[in-house]
């Protein structure tokens, strides 16, 4: 497995930050490769990615929500990855979004891909394109403040 640990400062209340991450369906905005999430109940999403030419859709399952704090997820797919994003009031209108994501590189070409860092890349420039998403608008697409406890 391989881990990538990334984040950014957002200029935006910790609410609406995390408010905005909650809303998976608007992820291919800002997430290279992603082309779309399609949000089946309050735990399960389906995603459908295209990431160098290759196609792949595969399902997520939320193993912990808590609002304002954190939102943890793992595929239920042959392609093993999982996560937990983080958000971290730094005062009224600035948030500190922190992601770590482990998965599991398939092939010599992911491998190598892997070594050169473009998995961690592409993750730095997702959470920036996120950040530019949030504070252009000035607020949130919508919100789910529900709580998932961890099994």
């Amino acid at each position: 497995m391989s881990t990538v640990e990334k984040s950014v400062t957002v200029n935006a209340p910790v609410r609406t930050v995390y408010n905005q991450w909650t809303q998976f369906e608007s992820f291919p905005q800002f997430m290279e490769g992603v082309e779309a999430i399609e949000q089946l109940d309050d735990k399960w999403q389906r995603w459908r990615t295209n990431i160098g030419g290759k196609r792949e859709e595969f399902d997520a399952t939320i193993t912990e929500q808590l609002p304002d704090q954190r939102i943890a997820w793992r595929s239920m797919s042959s392609r093993a990855h999982a996560g937990v994003v983080t958000f971290h009031r730094l005062n009224e209108n600035e948030t500190r979004v922190m992601l770590q994501m482990d998965y599991q590189p398939e092939g010599a070409v992911e491998n190598v891909g892997d070594m050169m860092g473009i998995v961690s890349r592409r993750v730095e420039r997702d959470l920036e394109r996120f950040k530019e998403f949030i504070e252009s608008r000035g607020s949130e697409t919508g919100a789910w403040r529900g709580e998932i406890k961890q099994n």
